[in-house]
């Protein structure tokens, strides 16, 4: 999702009646009060190195939890009929479970270690297409008996391997490619490669993460498309028309309660249209107007078709690595990750900039992009380790969760990565996830893919979407994007080598849409001839001429305990590219100590001024 759903556009969704929010607290936890009109709107009221208090922390922690939700919950829901879990929920809020606890796990790591935003992680729609694409194949299609609910026995040791065969695969193919993530983040190749990377690749690439699933998004919607539409309508209403409409709550502090303005429909549009529509569900469910036959139309939108998952989830399940079995490899799905991986850093180094911007730091230098995105590497490796069936990236609705609450303190991202491990072990969590009616989640994904796809359009605007030039390239790259896959996969025999190995990969890759529309949109925006202002490259060039090393993002964006600037501190931690550089704060020091120096009292530079260098 992004902040279409999430409505960030206005200034405050919790105005109180006397300002109490307009004091912060400091590192120390001391408050430093603003004064009135001194600071543009714009400024955050907590900033990334302020620490609110342990109460806000908390509940500031929770919104971000519940923003992310959508995401976190469909990604394992999407995957579950290829994974031959359409008929065991139980199992598929194992999977939920799972995702929250690596998600919290790795959101600490982004946090402490990465890129030292306030950055939620979480499972990412970039691999679902690639995975999607290598679980088609022959190889690993369900079995026409795991489609019948009647047949499916979810305890029989047949139906378990089916299923954990297939997790592992995937498995397999996301830690290897995490470590080629691991590997360009780290070694600083992310920086040289957004060079060629413009918003002509970005904009086919992300809008095909999404294009592709609306098959599967029709077909659960299509159960009952009564309660898909007004699943829709609950979500359009309340992020759209309902969005500045401020909800009276009372609020008590020390001695005093008084009433707060609290913007709820557009902090929470997503989770209010599921809860009432789930219980719209549950009251049809109740007074059996919906059908009890199994085979019947809207029979899957009933709540008790699932209704023993609860029973059935144990309150506490630690998730392990390994949990499923010992993880396989193959070349095609390695090769597929891989394609999402690329798509996945590319909109992670967009989210580093624009939360930069919303909690008022200075742009990310090139050290702190590297290490997130070396962080987004293993944070992939452990998701594949644990099992999740899909890795991790950073959450664009949660960067624009800040521009609502104009908190962008890093221990908020902290309580919600808390928990994120918190809900990830309480397995019961996960099981009421997994009992959402299928007709609800298909309304869900309707929003959540056409939302997903005008955010990679959206990149557009920084190019001329007046020249030929560019049209065609963008256009060209969608069009085969969606047309190349669905040849492939009518076609598949026709491509056949005589090398299983090689067959595979080229299958998975040319049924990868945002794949096929990324390169095309990469190698024509590279070869075709055009003005840096032209191909939109002006934006990306700027923002990092943008990241110096200045005493502000040194104290930002340097790792913590004194890492590398009180221990580790040897000269040859310097050259590592996502190392701080230990002499940023110095530099900025002696430019601000020189030009005091060389300025008389009346402001003019001195004589000879020009002429000395430091």
């Amino acid at each position: 999702m992004s902040s279409a759903i999430t409505g960030w556009e206005h200034p405050d969704p919790l105005q109180r009646a006397d300002d109490g929010l307009n004091c912060h607290h400091d590192g120390q936890g001391g408050k430093k009060a603003r004064q009135a009109g001194s600071s543009s709107s714009s400024q955050p009221t907590y900033s990334v190195l302020d620490v609110p208090p342990w109460y806000l922390c908390i509940l500031l922690g929770i919104q971000h939890f519940l923003t992310a939700l959508g995401g976190l919950v469909a990604v394992p829901l999407i995957l579950a009929k290829d994974l031959c879990l359409q008929h065991d929920p139980l199992t598929q809020s194992y999977l939920i479970s799972t995702i929250f606890f690596v998600s919290g796990l790795c959101t600490l790591l982004q946090v402490f270690l990465g890129v030292r935003l306030p950055i939620l992680q979480g499972g990412t729609f970039a691999f679902v297409a690639p995975s999607l694409a290598m679980l088609s194949l022959p190889a690993w299609k369900c079995p026409e008996w795991t489609f019948n609910a009647s047949l499916v026995n979810t305890s029989s040791p047949e139906f378990t391997e089916e299923w954990q065969k297939r997790i592992r695969e995937l498995q397999g193919a996301i830690m290897v490619a995490s470590c080629v993530q691991m590997l360009v983040g780290f070694s600083g190749l992310i920086g040289f490669l957004m060079r060629f990377i413009g918003p002509l690749t970005i904009a086919p690439t992300i809008s095909l993460v999404a294009l592709p699933l609306f098959d599967s998004a029709g077909s659960n919607a299509g159960v009952h498309w009564g309660i898909a539409a007004m699943t829709i309508f609950l979500i359009v209403l309340f992020s759209q028309y309902l969005k500045n409409v401020a909800v009276p709550v009372p609020v008590c502090g020390g001695k005093k309660c008084h009433t707060s303005k609290f913007y709820l429909f557009q902090v929470f549009p997503v989770l209010l249209a599921l809860c009432l529509s789930w219980l719209l569900c549950f009251v049809l469910t109740v007074t059996n107007a919906l059908p009890t036959a199994p085979t019947a139309y809207g029979h899957l939108a009933r709540t008790d078709t699932k209704g023993n998952v609860l029973s059935q989830a144990p309150w506490f399940r630690f998730p392990y690595p390994g949990q499923w079995g010992l993880p396989t490899i193959s070349l095609a799905g390695v090769f597929g990750i891989i394609a999402g991986v690329i798509s996945s850093m590319v909109e992670s180094v967009g989210d580093y900039y624009a939360c930069a911007r919303l909690v008022g730091a200075p742009p990310p230098p090139r050290h702190a992009v590297n290490r997130g995105i070396g962080i987004e590497g293993l944070g992939c490796l452990l998701a594949g380790a644990w099992g999740t069936g899909n890795g991790t990236t950073s959450y664009s609705e949660n960067v624009g969760a800040l521009g609502i609450t104009r908190v962008g303190s890093r221990m908020v991202m902290v309580a919600a990565g808390c928990l994120l491990l918190v809900m990830g072990v309480f397995g019961k969590i996960g099981a009421a996830f997994a009992t959402i009616p299928t007709p609800v989640i298909g309304g869900m994904f309707l929003v959540m893919f056409g939302v997903i796809t005008a955010v990679g359009i959206s990149n557009l605007q920084y190019v001329d979407m007046n020249s030929s030039r560019n049209l065609f390239i963008f256009g060209f790259s969608i069009y085969c994007g969606l047309a190349i896959p669905s040849w492939v996969n009518n076609n598949a025999e026709k491509l056949q080598t005589g090398i299983l190995q090689l067959d595979q990969v080229i299958q998975v890759l040319l049924t990868t849409g945002m794949f096929v529309g990324g390169f095309l949109g990469f190698f024509l925006d590279n070869t075709i001839p055009g003005s840096l202002e032209e191909r939109g490259l002006l934006v990306w060039n700027q923002m990092q001429e943008d990241s110096e090393e200045t005493a502000k993002a040194l104290e930002v964006y340097r790792l913590p305990c004194g890492i590398g600037t009180k221990v580790c501190t040897s000269s040859c931690t310097q050259y590592l590219p996502f190392w701080p550089r230990l002499g940023a704060g110095s530099r900025e020091r002696g430019r601000n100590l020189l030009a005091r120096l060389f300025q008389d009292p009346s402001g003019a530079r001195g004589k000879g001024a020009s002429e000395t260098k430091l």
